[in-house]
C-alpha cells in the first residue's frame, strides 16, 4: 500500500506557482515504538507555507525535495503507545499526505467537535493567533481603534469580531470591494478600507477621525507604512505576519522606521502563536463563549482534495479566500 505525499519539487525564487510541487507515492509509513499512524483528514493552509521556503524562520527552512510541512487534524489509525488509542482525534505538526507517523507525545489529543474543521478555524491556529496576538501583545482597551489588514482572512476576520466583543471600533483593510463589504456586513467590521482602490492613507485617515491605537499587521510593506502615520502615541503594533513579502525577490519594508516608533513611542511586537501555549484553553473558553453568543461568525474556506493544496496556498497568497482556509484530505470519523 502506498501514501500519496506532496513535495517542494523545486524552490520558487519569485511567485509561487504549481510548478514548484510535485505528488510523490511513497510507502506507508509504519509507527515505532511510542508512535502512532495519523490519517490526514485537514490540513491547514497558511501563508507561512510560502515563508518557510525563503529560509529558516522559527522553525527550519524547506528545502527542496521535502513534503511541504502543514498543521493537520488527524486520526489515528494505528497506535504503539498507550497516550493515544484509536479513532482518537489529534492535532499535528505534518506534513502534506494521507498519511504520517508521529511520536505520540508531540501530538496533542483533542476534544469532540462539531464540525471538526472549527478545531482548525475558530479554535484552531486561526483563532488563537488572533486570540493570544491582539489580547497578549495589542492589550486592547474599550472605545479604542484597531486596524487590521488582511481583514476578510483567516487571522484577520477574527481579530476584527473579537475588538468589536471587547468594545473597540474596528476598522479592516481588504482587497477589493467585495470582501469589504463582506468585513462589514458579515464581520461587523466599523468600516473597511480597500487597498487596491489605493488612497490607502487618505482612505484610513477618514476611517480612523480618532487615529489608531492598535493595528494587527499581517502584510507589512507598505499597509504597514501607511497605517504606522496614523498611530496614536503609546499606540501598539502586533507583527503577526507580512504576506505581500512573501512571493517577491524584492520586499519593501516601511520608510518611517524608526522615527514614528520613537516620536509616537509606539511598541511594535512579533509573536508566533506556541509563545503563548500556556494561555490555549483560557483562549478556547473565550472564543467558545463569544461563538456561543453570536458576537463570532466562524468562516471557513475549504478545499477538497490533497492534490489541491498547492492551488489552494497559491490562491490563498493572491487573497482569493474569505476566512480559515483548508484542505480536506479525508472523510470525518463517522
Amino acid at each position: 500500500m502506498t501514501n500519496r505525499q506532496i513535495v517542494v519539487a523545486t524552490l520558487p525564487q519569485g511567485t509561487l506557482g504549481p510548478e514548484h510541487f510535485a505528488m510523490k507515492d511513497v510507502e506507508m509509513p509504519v509507527p515505532g515504538d511510542g508512535e502512532v499512524l495519523l490519517r490526514t483528514i485537514l490540513m491547514s493552509i497558511d501563508a507561512a507555507n510560502r515563508s518557510w521556503m525563503q529560509g529558516a524562520t522559527y522553525r527550519d527552512a524547506v528545502q527542496a525535495g521535502d513534503p511541504m510541512p502543514t498543521y493537520a487534524i488527524c486520526e489515528v489509525i494505528e497506535s504503539k503507545s498507550p497516550r493515544l488509542s484509536l479513532g482518537d482525534i489529534v492535532a499535528a505538526e505534518s506534513v502534506w499526505a494521507d498519511h504520517v507517523t508521529r511520536p505520540a507525545h508531540k501530538v496533542q489529543k483533542l476534544p469532540k467537535v462539531a464540525p471538526l474543521s472549527h478545531l482548525l478555524s475558530v479554535y484552531g491556529i486561526a483563532g488563537k493567533t488572533a486570540f493570544h496576538g491582539l489580547l497578549s501583545v495589542g492589550r486592547p482597551l474599550a472605545g479604542e481603534t484597531i486596524v487590521v489588514s488582511a481583514a476578510a482572512g483567516s487571522v484577520g476576520g477574527y481579530v476584527g469580531q473579537i475588538g468589536k466583543a471587547l468594545g473597540c471600533r474596528v476598522v479592516g483593510i481588504a482587497g477589493g470591494p467585495e470582501k469589504c463589504t463582506y468585513v462589514t456586513d458579515t464581520l461587523g467590521f466599523d468600516a473597511c478600507v480597500d487597498y487596491r482602490a489605493g488612497g490607502v492613507f487618505k482612505a484610513l485617515r477618514t476611517a480612523c477621525p480618532d487615529g489608531v491605537d492598535v493595528y494587527f499587521d499581517n502584510v507589512g510593506g507598505t499597509i504597514l507604512e501607511s497605517t504606522l502615520a496614523l498611530m496614536n502615541e503609546r499606540g501598539r503594533v502586533v507583527c503577526c505576519g507580512a504576506i505581500s513579502q512573501y512571493d517577491t525577490t524584492a520586499p519593501t519594508g516601511p520608510r518611517n522606521l524608526p522615527g514614528v516608533v520613537v516620536v509616537k513611542r509606539l511598541r511594535m511586537e512579533g509573536f508566533i502563536v506556541m509563545d503563548f501555549a500556556h494561555d490555549d484553553a483560557k483562549a478556547t473558553r473565550a472564543l467558545g463563549a463569544w461563538v456561543a453568543a453570536g458576537q463570532i461568525k466562524v468562516t471557513e474556506d475549504i478545499v477538497d482534495g490533497l492534490e489541491n493544496a498547492p492551488a489552494a496556498l497559491i490562491g490563498l497568497l493572491a487573497g482569493d479566500n474569505t476566512g480559515k482556509r483548508m484542505v480536506r484530505v479525508g472523510a470525518d470519523p463517522e
